[in-house]
């Protein structure tokens, strides 16, 4: 049996104060590895509660372990130079409350040797997780295509010649993380890649174009690499999340899916799409008619950027109106995005975070009865 919860957050939770004290600690030689990894052990407990308390099926690790959703590759990776903070927060973003915010990729970011797997990137957490928890355990894991940013025509071609040479490479290291993950017995994992909506965007279009051609092909050529690490990772059920940025509640494009629909929901090997719907940025509900029936969609109704929520009637409504363009067995009720992309989190409290939980439970019981679904672990 796959996963069909009704209920389903995308996977980051807010990082606890203490935790983040820790990391600094850690990072600073004050706070060796086993006290730092038992302070990771405790805020994920914690996390586990605050989801069960809200009635979530699906559970993460809320990423707690992690600099930021994609930077695991690069902490269990050897060949990138210049992969700090800075590495996950340039580009253009946008935030009605603080304005504009422009980043500049930075100048030191590259692949420079050929990649070298030092460790796993997410099998220490799967296995804390599975033994704290009877609900769905999920594991999130970036997109292969998501690291075209690491290479640089400049200062990668020495050790890779072509950026489809480094993302096979990549592709290859996130495979045999999926067949390690379904071997310790994970049967849920998430695969994110915000990077497609981007192609919304003219500027970001420029930006891919010129590393690979036409939108189109990058996109499909993207979805490849997507399909193999899937069939890397059967029998596992696999979601895929797409939105359009999400950094301390900023975001970077505004646009509906209309323009990447036919290719990633029609072509992507995913059995759940978790996609972005809170707000108007998202455009409409109509690029839903190309997802194949034999896929459920989670509709990101409940807003992670701001602590302003709606009513359960007004998400159940939603839900009605998107079950006009696809079968409402096929539907479930999610978070826009993860609730902190990275070790910023967003402009939210602890308390908005499991009010918006429990609002996404408790709109999913209304608009179908249930939000657990059936689910295999």
């Amino acid at each position: 049996m796959g996963v069909s919860a009704r209920a389903e957050h995308v996977g980051s939770l807010l990082r606890p104060p203490d935790l983040l004290e820790a990391r600094e600690a850690h990072a600073a030689g004050r706070l060796d590895a086993a006290a730092f990894k038992a302070v990771e052990d405790r805020a994920v407990v914690e996390v586990l509660g605050l989801q069960h308390a809200a009635g979530c099926p699906v559970v993460t690790d809320g990423e707690l372990r992690r600099e930021s959703f994609q930077s695991e590759f690069t902490a269990a990776v050897d060949g990138v130079a210049g992969a700090g903070m800075g590495a996950w927060l340039w580009g253009d973003w946008h935030s009605a409350e603080v304005g504009d915010l422009h980043r500049e990729r930075p100048a030191e970011l590259a692949v420079v040797e050929p990649l070298r797997a030092r460790r796993g990137m997410a099998v220490e957490e799967f296995a804390f997780l599975r033994g704290q928890t009877d609900r769905i355990a999920k594991v999130t894991l970036p997109s292969p295509s998501l690291f075209a940013n690491l290479w640089s025509p400049e200062r990668s071609t020495r050790a890779y010649p072509t950026l489809e040479g480094f993302l096979a490479d990549v592709t290859a290291i996130l495979c045999a993380e999926v067949r390690e993950l379904t071997r310790l017995g994970c049967r849920y994992i998430q695969l994110d890649a915000p990077h497609y909506p981007l192609l919304v965007d003219p500027t970001w279009r420029a930006f891919y174009e010129a590393r690979a051609g036409s939108a189109q092909r990058w996109l499909a050529q993207g979805i490849e690499l997507d399909n193999t690490v899937i069939a890397a990772g059967r029998p596992a059920t696999f979601g895929f999340h797409l939105c359009r940025g999400n950094q301390h509640s900023r975001w970077l494009v505004s646009g509906g899916y209309d323009p990447i629909a036919a290719t990633v929901f029609g072509r992507i090997d995913a059995d759940r799409l978790l996609l972005e719907y809170d707000d108007e940025r998202s455009g409409g509900f109509e690029p839903l008619r190309e997802v194949p029936e034999d896929t459920q969609v989670v509709l990101g109704l409940v807003g992670t950027k701001t602590p302003h929520d709606p009513t359960e009637d007004e998400l159940a409504e939603r839900v009605r109106q998107a079950s006009r363009l696809i079968a409402p067995d096929r539907l479930a009720v999610g978070t826009q995005c993860g609730f902190a992309t990275s070790l910023l989190g967003n402009a939210i409290s602890p308390e908005d975070q499991h009010r918006k939980l429990s609002l996404m439970v408790g709109a999913a019981k209304r608009a179908f009865g249930s939000s657990r679904g059936s689910a295999a672990q």
